[in-house]
This record gives C-alpha cells, sequence and structure tokens, in this order.
C-alpha cells in the first residue's frame, strides 16, 4: 500500500512539474511577443540607431553578451523574429562577431528548446506512442544525423518545430548540439551575410529587404537550396569508399591464411 502510494505521489509530483515548466514556457513566450514586438521592431530600431551604435562603443563586451543572451532566449522559447533579430544583430555587429555569436546562441536555444521538450513532454508520449515511434526511432538512430543535419539547411520546418520533434525521439543530446551546430552554419552564413551589408536601418526601413539582397546573397541561397544533395552524394561515396576499403581488406585477408596453409 505504501509502495502504491508513493508511486502515485511521485507520478503526481512529475506531473505538476512539467505543467509548471509548460506554464513557464507559455508565460515566457508571450511576455517575449510582446517584449520584441515594441522593444526590437524596427521602427524602435531606426529611432534608437545612434544610442545602439553609441552603447556598442561604450560597452562592447556589454552588447555581445546581451545580444547573446536575447538570441538564446527568442530561439529557447520559439518566439518569432529569429530570422530578423539574425540580420539586425549582423548589421550591429558585422560579420565576423555575428557569425559566431549567432551560431552558438542559436545552437544553444534550440539545445534548451530540445531538452524541454524532452523532459516535458517526451516520456509520456514514447510511453504512449512507442510502438508507432519504434520505427522512426530506429531509422533516427542508424541516419539521424543526417536526417537532422538536411532539415536544418532547408528551412522547410520550422526550427521551433525541429527542436520539439527531436525532443520526442531517442537522439543523443550530444549529437543534436553539433549537428544542428554545423547544420544552421550555412543558413547563418548566408544571413549574417545579408545583414552586414546593411548601410543602416533607415535604409532597411526605407527600401525594405530588396534593398540588401544582393545577387551575391541569391546565389548563396541557391548553394544553400542544393548544399544538402551534395551532402548526400558525399556520403553515400563516402561508404561506397568504406566498402570497397572492406572488400580489398577481407580479400587480402583470405589470401595470406591460403599461402600460409
Amino acid at each position: 500500500m505504501n509502495q502504491s502510494e508513493n508511486l502515485a505521489g511521485s507520478t503526481n509530483r512529475r506531473t505538476w512539474s512539467r505543467i509548471a515548466i509548460g506554464l513557464l514556457f507559455a508565460s515566457v513566450f508571450f511576455a517575449g511577443i510582446f517584449f520584441f514586438r515594441e522593444s526590437l521592431s524596427l521602427e524602435n530600431l531606426v529611432k534608437r540607431e545612434d544610442n545602439l551604435r553609441q552603447f556598442q562603443q561604450e560597452h562592447p563586451w556589454w552588447a555581445v553578451v546581451i545580444a547573446f543572451v536575447i538570441y538564446v532566449l527568442v530561439a529557447g522559447f520559439s518566439i518569432p523574429g529569429a530570422a530578423a533579430l539574425s540580420l539586425v544583430l549582423a548589421w550591429y555587429f558585422g560579420f565576423w562577431t555575428a557569425l559566431p555569436l549567432i551560431s552558438f546562441a542559436s545552437t544553444l536555444g534550440a539545445t534548451i528548446a530540445f531538452l524541454s521538450s524532452r523532459y516535458v513532454i517526451g516520456s509520456s508520449v514514447q510511453r504512449k506512442f512507442g510502438s508507432r515511434l519504434q520505427a522512426f526511432n530506429s531509422a533516427l538512430e542508424q541516419d539521424g544525423p543526417y536526417y537532422l543535419f538536411t532539415l536544418r539547411l532547408i528551412p522547410a520546418v520550422p526550427f521551433f518545430v525541429i527542436n520539439v520533434v527531436m525532443g520526442l525521439t531517442r537522439i543523443r543530446t550530444w549529437t543534436f548540439w553539433w549537428v544542428s551546430q554545423l547544420g544552421m552554419l550555412p543558413g547563418t552564413i548566408v544571413y549574417v551575410f545579408a545583414g552586414s551589408s546593411i548601410g543602416s536601418l533607415r535604409e532597411l526601413s526605407g527600401s525594405g529587404l530588396q534593398g540588401i539582397i544582393t545577387w551575391q546573397t541569391w546565389c548563396a541561397f541557391a548553394l544553400l537550396a542544393v548544399f544538402p544533395v551534395l551532402v548526400r552524394f558525399a556520403f553515400r561515396s563516402l561508404r561506397l569508399s568504406t566498402r570497397q576499403v572492406g572488400t580489398i581488406a577481407n580479400s587480402a585477408a583470405n589470401r595470406f591464411r591460403r599461402q600460409r596453409r
């Protein structure tokens, strides 16, 4: 009787803790939407452009830290506007500072969303739909890095959906981290390249995205679209080469055994 009561009590505590975490995420999500719409709108940034530049010159490291935290919150809590924020940060810091900042902040935020999905709803989903997810988990364990890499390269599926869905699978956290880091890097380079070409926010506000999208940017987006195909071809060639090496090694070993006999 005591064991069953303890089991029920621990189950209730886990349920309530998940509900509390879910409510926390929902609160931060809606608060973030309100905050970023008001404070980080393009019109508001245009008005404060001179002040932002002055703050960066006087406190360069604080500017990087604040931008990093903001991006992690946007990515971690799936707040809309990550692409626009990438353009703004690239304009603000320049290419070489914005690239590692956005790359690591986006990966850290994605991993936070991934872990939140796994530990808040992942176990219950695996218990209820384990038989349906078994085939997907098996395929993911075999080719998971490539599938995740392709999803990261092609933004056909929203990134926050990928984070949540991957949290429901059995993919390792470290695998999710490094594949996301590499998979999002080409797209990050393209966005940072486009954002760093912005002369001023007033120019962006007046001409829109057409003013910063050059033919080099279009070529970068086109290369980004065909990149997964090239990676898949390279993976297949690597597997074929590995099999050929294995076949040659086995045949050489068999010949050596026959000669010794």
